[in-house]
């Protein structure tokens, strides 16, 4: 048996080959830790570490209560989403902005029935965290809905650069949300949907782009 050190390492080689070949796209939840063990044949400590050093490297990101989620195939990523700090809140919007916007249109032009299993998935638990009134699995919920939607764009550059400004996403949340949930804060994204649903790849980006214009909201 390879040293511990050695075994560590090919673990995380597996993990990030598995990723970069599409086997967990980027804003996926990789599978549990006993579902890895039995997957690479290691120990639970050994994928322990290898997770471990592949959210160090911001490739995947451990979501409490939720999982690990695959951000970035690209090591670089993390280097982008420094630069997007809580001070520059108005170029985050932007940018997001910018990406959401295309996406949905492209989402519109290419879903898949997966895709489109995912969006209401995605739309039904956004929706139940707004009804329970927890604002933090709201975010959650909601950065999960639109990292759908740009899922099921199927431009993986697009996928790895939204990915990259994912923690600045979620600070602008949750500054724009604060700890009360009021009516006048709820964006029914239903419509947004329904429009990548019907393949109108306009009203696709009109939708997208229509809670993002006056300020950054969720």
């Amino acid at each position: 048996m390879p040293p511990r050190g050695q075994r560590i390492r090919d673990t995380i080689a597996q993990l990030r080959e598995r990723i970069l070949a599409g086997e967990w796209p980027v804003g996926s939840r990789i599978p549990t830790e006993p579902q890895l063990v039995a997957a690479l044949g290691v120990g639970r400590n050994t994928v322990r570490e290898a997770v471990r050093a592949l959210q160090h490297a911001g490739v995947l990101e451990c979501r409490q209560g939720s999982g690990t989620y695959v951000v970035s195939t690209d090591e670089l990523a993390p280097v982008v989403a420094r630069q997007l700090t809580d001070e520059r809140l108005t170029e985050v919007i932007e940018v997001r902005r910018a990406f959401e916007v295309e996406a949905a249109r492209l989402a519109a032009l290419r879903r898949t029935p997966a895709d489109l299993l995912a969006l209401d998935g995605a739309l039904a638990a956004r929706e139940a965290a707004w009804h329970g009134g927890r604002a933090d699995e709201f975010v959650e919920a909601d950065v999960a809905l639109h990292t759908a939607v740009v899922a099921a764009a199927h431009n993986r550059m697009l996928a790895e650069l939204y990915a990259s400004v994912g923690t600045a996403l979620r600070s602008s949340l949750v500054e724009t949300m604060g700890e009360a949930m009021t009516a006048e804060q709820h964006i029914d994204h239903s419509r947004l949907v329904e429009a990548i649903r019907a393949g109108d790849p306009e009203r696709a980006a009109h939708e997208a782009a229509a809670f993002l214009e006056s300020q950054p909201r969720a």
